[in-house]
């Protein structure tokens, strides 16, 4: 129903990293990483926080990160999104915590 689902701009997340071979990156990627985070019909641009001592993020790897999006949008804990670059999907995630 309208009115329970709050914008938001931060949020810890579980992601897991398409290979190569599933059609994601061939590279790894670090903090500071700004993908396109795409939930339900919306793209977004946030910027990823690696855990510390997390240096970089393999494909084929499952990471739990923090993001902070650069626009508040309507989400809560559980919902999925994809993380992509250039048109396609690199990872996909769900929202396991938000932040602010």
């Amino acid at each position: 129903k309208p009115g329970t689902i709050n914008p938001h701009t931060g949020f810890k997340s579980e992601v897991y990293v398409l290979t190569k071979d599933e059609g994601g990156r061939h590279t790894p990627f670090f903090t500071g990483y700004k993908p396109q985070f795409y939930f339900r019909t919306t793209d977004i641009t946030g910027e990823v926080n690696l855990p510390e001592g997390v240096e970089m993020v393999m494909p084929g790897d499952n990471i739990e990160m923090t993001v902070e999006l650069i626009h508040p949008i309507a989400m809560e804990e559980g919902l999925r999104f994809a993380i992509r670059e250039g048109g396609r999907t690199v990872a996909s995630g769900v929202v396991a915590t938000i932040t602010k």
